[in-house]
């Protein structure tokens, strides 16, 4: 049957074309063998599909997206993150204007209605539709609550929470996705059943409390101390009244001088000086790299040559070393040095995977491939969080992180091109590794650097390094090195011991010591001491670092990177 109505091709039978001819007359003659005058046609009736590496129909399969109509299915997930680019404006101005909490309960009420809505889908467009609106939601239903925690959590729990158990439960999330899949075994059901957990969402607002440094950021002091108060009785603390006293009257000093810190700042500024705009451009390549190998690498599991399910869960376990690694390494090696490294790394095992046999090979390497792209996409959001002056940083943020879904709608297009050579989409993302890997080379170091506050420091800052300057590795330092500026900075330089780790970098005046990183998500050690500094112009720095005054989505944009194709 097969020999007779379907034409060889090197691996198999022709998926796409059938012959024409008249098979009452071939069954007349006795013909048993295909003719070489045989004409073909594309196939006019209908396919049969084996159901074999995916056990379950899927809607490119119950709608026959194959063939000459392959390409849709790369369209809708371009349209997801053309959605999500959206949704990342939408929610994060939503955000900043009325709240954590509205953001999060809408985002992630948009996000089940349309992942539902997918499973009733007969259509390419209505499909693309639900996509579309399913990526409104990407992000920002899991930034919106990284973001509302980290407003609250001290600097003792920070790295616990953001490279530790937001790691696991997002890997264990993604490990756990496709057996649901598996044993569901529909389509239509497994958009239901991931869809529907979202609603959890809707009791947020009578679980957890609306940031108070929002709050405080809108003027509605009053509340934050309300909620401030709620977490002495939760915490079974004492807090003197003369530090809420003092904290009313700084809130009031400290709007003052962030809309004179602010005003007149856009992102247009990061594009007006040579160093700067260098400085911006290269954070957006490098950062439009990351995103589209990581989305390659999540896409491309079907390519590698074993069962979609079990390379799609080690794929996702890579996460969980991803975000350990960098704890150890990060303020050893540098931000440089450390993107460059896993970068190449990432790009290097693609190249092998290229040349080396499908399955357990190919899959070994990628497998590598993706948690050195992992590391990178770990560290990269907080670079440009560093590398980025105070007033913009917030806008300039959300323009690197922006294209970076850009660069994601790219993604399914690379995996795409295996229909033509299955080593295409791992060469590919091997190339754009490598380049990006030598391109973080060209920015300035920022470990054990004061974060550049204005315009000016953002020009001036690593001016003074060259480009094979390594960071030392070892004993804490006493310093940390001052940006050579044009102006003096905004904000007063912190007293007291620096260190070389990250961990122990930066001080608040006659305070412990506090992790500049905590400085740009503005991360304390109680809900008190994040609001109430002894020095107002030093909340008013913390602010902008945080980004929450410089930009409607600027909260948003600097953890998104911990969101997935998931």
């Amino acid at each position: 049957r097969f020999r007779l109505s379907i034409p060889k091709i090197d691996n198999g039978y022709d998926h796409c074309r059938m012959y024409n001819v008249n098979y009452t007359q071939v069954l007349e003659d006795g013909i048993t063998d295909p003719q070489p005058d045989w004409t073909t046609t594309y196939c006019n009736r209908g396919w049969e599909y084996e159901l074999i590496d995916i056990p379950y129909h899927t809607i490119a399969t119950e709608l026959n997206w194959v063939c000459d109509k392959d390409f849709l299915g790369t369209i809708a997930q371009a349209i997801f993150f053309v959605g999500a680019i959206v949704g990342s404006l939408i929610w994060g101005w939503m955000g900043d204007r009325y709240g954590r909490l509205p953001a999060l309960v809408g985002s992630n009420a948009v996000g089940m209605i349309a992942g539902i809505a997918s499973a009733f889908c007969n259509t390419f467009w209505a499909f693309c539709l639900c996509r579309f609106l399913v990526g409104l939601a990407y992000d920002s239903c899991f930034a919106l609550m990284y973001i509302l925690v980290l407003e609250y959590v001290g600097p003792r729990y920070r790295t616990l929470v953001a490279n530790m158990s937001i790691a696991v439960y997002f890997a264990l999330g993604c490990c756990v996705l496709p057996w649901i899949a598996y044993f569901v075994s529909d389509w239509r059901m497994t958009c239901i059943a991931t869809s529907v957990p979202l609603v959890i969402a809707v009791v947020t607002p009578f679980i957890v409390p609306e940031s108070a440094r929002w709050l405080v950021s809108r003027g509605e002091t009053e509340k934050a101390i309300s909620i401030l108060r709620k977490f002495e009785k939760i915490n079974r603390k004492k807090v003197d009244p003369d530090i809420y006293i003092r904290f009313r009257a700084s809130c009031e000093k400290i709007r003052e001088e962030e809309q004179k810190l602010s005003k007149g700042y856009s992102v247009i500024d990061l594009f007006k000086t040579r160093s700067l705009r260098n400085k911006t451009i290269l954070l957006i390549v490098i950062w439009m790299t990351i995103s589209l190998c990581y989305d390659g690498h999540v896409r491309n599991v079907d390519n590698i040559g074993l069962n979609v399910f079990l390379t799609f869960t080690v794929g996702s376990a890579t996460e969980f070393p991803a975000a350990i690694i960098p704890i150890f390494l990060l303020d050893r090696w540098g931000r440089r040095w450390m993107t460059f490294s896993s970068m190449i790394l990432g790009g290097v095992f693609c190249f092998i995977a290229a040349f080396v046999p499908l399955g357990m090979p190919a899959a070994t390497m990628a497998m590598f491939g993706r948690l050195s792209i992992n590391v990178a996409y770990n560290i990269g959001l907080q670079y440009a969080a560093e590398l980025l002056p105070t007033v913009v940083r917030g806008q300039g943020v959300m323009l690197v992180h922006l294209m970076g879904h850009v660069a994601s709608i790219a993604a399914p297009y690379v995996v795409y091109l295996a229909v033509v050579n299955p080593l295409i989409p791992f060469m590919v993302l091997g190339v754009v590794g490598i380049i990006g890997g030598f391109l973080s080379l060209l920015l300035p170091e920022t470990l054990d650097k004061l974060l550049p506050q204005t315009i000016e420091d953002g020009e001036d800052f690593g001016k003074d390094q060259k480009m094979l300057d390594f960071p030392c590795c070892g004993k804490p330092v006493k310093t940390v090195t001052p940006i050579q500026s044009r102006k003096p900075s905004i904000c007063p330089s912190l007293r007291a011991e620096t260190y070389k780790s990250s961990m122990l970098q930066g001080t608040v005046r006659g305070r412990r010591p506090i992790n500049t990183n905590m400085y740009t998500l503005g991360i304390y050690s109680s809900p008190v001491d994040s609001l109430a500094p002894t020095d107002s112009s030093q909340l008013t720095s913390d602010c902008q670092h945080l980004g929450i005054y410089s930009s409607p989505v600027a909260s948003l944009v600097l953890t998104d990177s911990f969101t997935a194709d998931f």
